[in-house]
């Protein structure tokens, strides 16, 4: 390799390094006003009228999400992959009614659960503000992580290993 591809892998690092560091503290500091309580709710109602019941037993990802939101789309396959190994319920704010969620869902091959927040409501009740947000649950419904913004699919599978 000659001198000037090292020079310049060594700056593509360095940059990613301290934009990962940047983004970390941007998504600490949107999360420090957001629902930091025990989990409370019992049960959620599903698009399709099914009632999904919170287990004591694992842990939960809880995102927020909404149609509308470039991060979200980008962010989408990363839960739904977890949402393959982890309990997950998501929560889609202020994205339509339930067909066009649906639609949505169908159009970009999502499979995971999802709760209409059509009049965020559950949005107000965890202080959500922007979007993407994920809280982390463990078994006990303990909130554990809280995540504004873009999260990797690594990320999510570590934080969801660290609250088993």
């Amino acid at each position: 390799m000659n001198e000037k591809l090292k020079k310049y892998i060594k700056s593509i690092i360095k940059y990613t390094i301290l934009f990962v560091i940047v983004l970390n503290i941007i998504s600490y500091y949107k999360s420090t006003d957001l629902n930091k309580e025990k989990l409370d709710i019992k049960s959620f109602t599903l698009l399709d009228g099914s009632i999904y019941e919170i287990k004591n037993d694992k842990p939960l990802l809880v995102h927020f999400w909404a149609s509308w939101c470039p991060i979200c789309s980008l962010e989408e396959q990363n839960i739904e992959k977890i949402s393959k190994d982890y309990e997950v319920l998501t929560i889609a704010t202020q994205s339509g009614n339930n067909k066009e969620i649906e639609e949505y869902l169908k159009n970009n091959s999502l499979t995971f659960n999802v709760v209409n927040d059509e009049d965020g409501i559950l949005s107000k009740k965890f202080n959500i503000k922007a979007f993407p947000t994920t809280f982390i649950y463990d078994e006990n419904q303990n909130q554990k992580f809280t995540e504004v913004g873009y999260t990797s699919t690594f990320g999510l599978y570590l934080r969801m290993w660290w609250s088993k």
